[in-house]
């Protein structure tokens, strides 16, 4: 096996994505290295294929040849590298001009991903002292938790230090009852989360267990605060800990939104 193809044995999550000079939500997307094969989830259809790299060609070149999902048939050509747990790749999404440096313009159909090696259990930041916090609110009928039912629209949204897209914002709402938000984009669903909340803590604090997305299965610390029908969150990047305010910059992996309530 390739000696770069060993390296990236395992799971990848996606931190980083910028399209044709764009940033885009990422939030969660992952790749999956088995042997030569790749599995790449949380960006609506599965896609899979065989992966090849070139490591003597300088920037390393990579092929991601897929043969399941929506891109079956197809192949994006890309550069990449690696450098401990961090992967960067920069690839076609048509076409078969390959990239020639970690950047992306208007026009090329080109788009650059950052991945974060994902730890294996108990292998992670997790048994950090903010991990080990406990929320303090989760029965579903609190009226803590009521403050934040309903259906909310975002009106703004801030992805690692950078504005999202408006038409992502534009397109996005919540819903929530109870302690179980669901995010939609559009008619889909992006995610699902129970979440618990400490009312008492200053800024309030929220955490959510995903159960459905891109996320599922890991949990997010962050704060918020309702004022009448504007609710305001701020999250932190899985396994990192709970931001202590609204604010993000490049590279803190927070995620800040702002939501107005819909009226009924």
């Amino acid at each position: 096996m390739n000696k770069d193809i060993e390296r990236l044995q395992g799971t990848w999550q996606i931190v980083d994505l910028e399209l044709e000079g764009q940033k885009s939500p990422a939030m969660g997307a992952k790749i999956t290295i088995q042997g030569n094969r790749f599995i790449t989830t949380g960006m609506g259809p599965q896609y899979e294929g065989n992966l090849e790299v070139d490591e003597a060609k300088s920037p390393k070149i990579i092929n991601m040849v897929f043969d399941v999902g929506p891109e079956k048939g197809n192949t994006s050509l890309g550069i990449y590298e690696i450098e401990n747990d961090t992967w960067k790749i920069c690839l076609t999404t048509r076409g078969n001009n390959r990239p020639k440096k970690f950047a992306t313009e208007p026009g090329t159909g080109h788009a650059c991903e950052v991945l974060k090696r994902e730890k294996p259990a108990g292998g992670s930041p997790a048994g950090s002292a903010a991990a080990k916090e406990r929320p303090t609110v989760a029965q579903a009928d609190s009226p803590h938790l009521k403050l934040l039912e309903g259906e909310w629209k975002m009106v703004s949204g801030t992805l690692d230090g950078l504005p999202l897209d408006q038409q992502v914002v534009q397109q996005t709402k919540r819903v929530t009852r109870g302690n179980e938000t669901t995010v939609y984009m559009g008619p889909q669903v992006y995610m699902n989360a129970t979440f618990s909340v400490d009312p008492e803590a200053t800024p309030k604090s929220i955490d959510y267990v995903h159960t459905q997305g891109p996320m599922k299965g890991q949990t997010q610390l962050g704060i918020y605060e309702v004022e009448r029908d504007t609710l305001k969150i701020s999250f932190a990047a899985p396994g990192q800990e709970r931001p202590t305010d609204f604010t993000s910059k490049p590279g803190d992996g927070r995620t800040v939104t702002v939501w107005k309530r819909l009226k009924k």
